[in-house]
């Protein structure tokens, strides 16, 4: 696992795509737009809408050039079951009798509150390769943590 790729659903690369196409046309214009007016205003030093704008502006850009870099060194994985955990499986873990489902994706995707579970997380480089059946445990902040894979699709 090559921690300089960054993976992608192909949902999630298609929606990255789309908000990257969004904020370099229609986002762009606004802020150069806003930017205009504000320079309209008078001197530059003492203009609040102005230093907004440029804010946005930066704002804008850092995002255009996150996405562009993102969307470069991404890797688009499906959900194949190959038998062994790896970046777009649906594992159910058992722990103490107590069964949970996990989506493993991308950092980029992780949402703890949707079990979306990032592989670069401990608890996903510690189920990474792992086969159904197979027990395992990471350091958390309460101690340590041991699960068994009870399925993997």
């Amino acid at each position: 696992m090559k921690n300089d790729h960054e993976y992608l659903t192909k949902d999630k690369f298609d929606e990255f795509t789309k908000e990257l196409a969004q904020l370099k046309g229609t986002r762009r214009k606004e802020v150069a737009e806003s930017l205009e007016y504000a320079k309209s205003l008078g001197d530059l030093s003492e203009n609040a809408e102005y230093h907004e704008a440029r804010d946005v502006q930066a704002t804008v850009e850092d995002r255009i050039l996150k996405l562009e870099l993102l969307l470069k060194n991404a890797s688009i994985v499906s959900g194949s079951h190959t038998g062994v955990v790896n970046v777009g499986s649906v594992v159910t873990v058992e722990k103490d009798s107590n069964k949970s489902t996990y989506s493993i994706v991308g950092s980029e995707e992780a949402d703890v509150a949707q079990n979306k579970i990032s592989i670069k997380s401990p608890f996903g480089q510690a189920i990474f390769g792992k086969k159904e059946g197979d027990t395992f445990s990471f350091q958390a902040p309460v101690g340590e943590i041991s699960y068994k894979i009870i399925d993997i699709k």
